[in-house]
């Protein structure tokens, strides 16, 4: 037993012994580190942290690739994608608020989502920037962010709402600086129906904005580039100016 002690005893004091010996860094030393590892503990951590941010901000630059490639991708060049993009709210629409009290609804009957074709149909052409020009739209000066650049043709900015007329077709800007189609938007005076908003398309989900600045009554239709927030709001999350 007075034996065992004693080997404790003196391995204790060779532990101590090497322990102090790491601790005054004695280099000299025959004796190896009793944690040689930890030589590299602090190198080993400052690197994990480099990594570690190095990770983060690659991670952070991906996700704004992504949320670039996603609204890229946006645009909906065939009615199939149209449909397949706003599929969840045809014929969901059953609120009947009055479109003069602002209410946004998503959703909207099937015969509007005829009407939205329709409007399609008519500004295809439009997607050619020249060909906008050409038929009488004039830049006005109207650039707002989550919209994107107005063009106003002033011939047919009269009191009718005509779903193939828009008085006002929405652009953005695309990487290389030419002009992509997004949205139209209607534009009907304000003293032709002061008191309600005027009639649009069927059923209550189109939103009408009363711009007194304007004097007119307001509505985007986002029938070209998809719009999370509903194809009637006036602003498009999607929508980055450039």
């Amino acid at each position: 037993m007075e034996k065992a002690i004693s080997l404790t005893q003196k391995n204790a004091k060779k532990m101590k012994k090497l322990f102090g010996t790491y601790l005054n860094g004695n280099k000299n030393s025959p004796t190896q580190p009793m944690f040689p590892y930890l030589r590299l503990e602090i190198p080993v951590v400052l690197l994990f942290i480099v990594l570690l941010s190095g990770c983060s901000k690659q991670q952070q630059e991906t996700q704004a690739k992504d949320a670039i490639v996603k609204a890229d991708n946006a645009i909906m060049n065939s009615d199939d994608e149209f449909q397949n993009a706003y599929k969840n709210e045809i014929n969901s629409g059953n609120n009947e608020t009055s479109r003069s009290e602002g209410f946004s609804s998503h959703g909207f009957s099937f015969i509007t989502f005829l009407e939205l074709l329709e409007a399609r149909a008519a500004t295809a052409k439009y997607r050619d920037f020249d060909k906008a020009i050409a038929d009488g739209y004039a830049d006005i000066n109207v650039v707002v962010p989550n919209m994107g650049y107005h063009f106003l043709k002033s011939a047919i900015a009269d009191a009718r709402f005509e779903i193939k007329k828009p008085e006002i077709l929405v652009y953005n800007k695309k990487r290389n600086g030419s002009f992509e189609l997004v949205a139209v938007e209607y534009a009907v005076p304000i003293s032709v129906t002061p008191n309600a908003a005027p009639e649009g398309f069927t059923g209550s989900a189109d939103v009408w904005e009363r711009n007194t600045d304007f004097g007119l009554w307001l509505q985007h239709a986002w029938i070209w580039k998809f719009n999370p927030d509903g194809v009637f709001h006036d602003t498009n999350p999607l929508v980055h100016l450039r």
